[in-house]
């Protein structure tokens, strides 16, 4: 996802240029604060600041957290009490599971851990090889590996109490971040009456009663097709990449959204898929399993009505729902759908 654009209100005439802008890094990603009133950044930042502090608190895979507590309980399986930020979290990442039937699955910790995705991002050894060198058919082990039995079912949280088999680890960045940004452009609009956007690595969120169009370019890398297009307030939008968070183990190259059934990076069928919704953890709900569904993703963006962009290894492009055509001249956007 590109940086955001001059906004515009809903009416298509170019609004008064006062808004400002923040980008800072977070989780090893590029985070992104956008508001339409300049006098509004400084306590937007400290708003974000504070939200994603707790949340990397509550919900790190890495550092002292609490859920890296929570998945330290080697050898119990007794029900745990969770904070009411883990346990929202942890809600969160349940549904999306229930709703992909598994695709987006928050029990891969220990997946990623083997295959050395067992630290901070910015700390690994990244893959410096073309995007999908040795990445066809899950390191062509696919057909030689069984299905297993999925990991999130086995799990179960009864209001803040957890239930984890001993021999599962969680893991909550398929959704974590997408809700982030949901909680941090809520919270900002909410406190500081500014329309405001956020982006956390690819997943953005719109807030406010302004009725402000938020124009985005469309892009994962450079060499990338793109598209501009305006999203409205109130709205989320999110890319999920086979591209990026990459790095190395074992001498092969790896990216970061696994298919549950193999423990494994999914096929590359999809560079990137980009989807808009109601907000941003419905966009990356769907958006991640589109990935792991590979071949099959069109059919069932489709059926579901979904607003999505299909960028495919060799460029082009299938989109779905009502995602805007793609911009014949430079310059222009299309606004996606609320």
């Amino acid at each position: 996802m590109g940086a955001p654009a001059a906004p515009e209100h809903a009416s298509g005439q170019t609004a008064a240029r006062s808004e400002a802008s923040d980008v800072f890094a977070v989780w090893g990603l590029t985070a992104r604060i956008v508001v339409d009133d300049a006098r509004a950044l400084p306590e937007a930042r400290r708003i974000a600041d504070a939200e994603l502090a707790a949340i990397t608190a509550a919900c790190s895979r890495f550092s002292d957290s609490e859920l890296s507590r929570v998945n330290g309980r080697t050898g119990r399986s007794d029900p745990i009490e969770l904070s009411p930020l883990l346990a929202e979290f942890v809600a969160v990442a349940l549904a999306a599971a229930a709703d992909t039937d598994g695709d987006v699955d928050p029990t891969l910790g220990g997946d990623l851990d083997r295959l050395g995705y067992d630290r901070d991002f910015a700390a690994l050894p990244l893959d410096s090889m073309t995007a999908f060198d040795s990445m066809t058919a899950l390191d062509g082990m696919t057909a030689s590996i069984a299905s297993r039995r999925p990991g999130w079912p086995r799990i179960a949280l009864t209001g803040r109490m957890l239930s984890l088999p001993h021999d599962l680890r969680l893991d909550l960045g398929a959704t974590a971040k997408a809700h982030a940004a949901d909680r941090t452009a809520a919270r900002i609009a909410e406190r500081t009456g500014s329309d405001v956007l956020v982006e956390l690595g690819g997943d953005l969120a719109t807030a406010g009663r302004g009725g402000r169009l938020w124009e985005v370019l469309v892009q994962d890398l450079p060499a990338d097709p793109a598209q501009q297009i305006a999203v409205p307030g109130g709205a989320g939008v999110a890319t999920s990449s086979t591209q990026k968070r990459r790095w190395r183990s074992d001498g092969r190259p790896r990216h970061h959204i696994l298919d549950p059934r193999f423990g494994l990076p999914a096929e590359d069928v999809w560079k990137t898929v980009t989807v808009a919704a109601a907000d941003c953890v419905r966009a990356n709900t769907l958006s991640t399993a589109a990935i792991v569904r590979g071949h099959r993703a069109p059919a069932w963006l489709r059926g579901l009505g979904a607003d999505a962009r299909l960028v495919a290894r060799d460029g082009s492009i299938v989109t779905t729902g009502a995602w805007p055509a793609e911009s014949r001249r430079a310059g222009e956007h299309e606004e996606v759908p609320r």
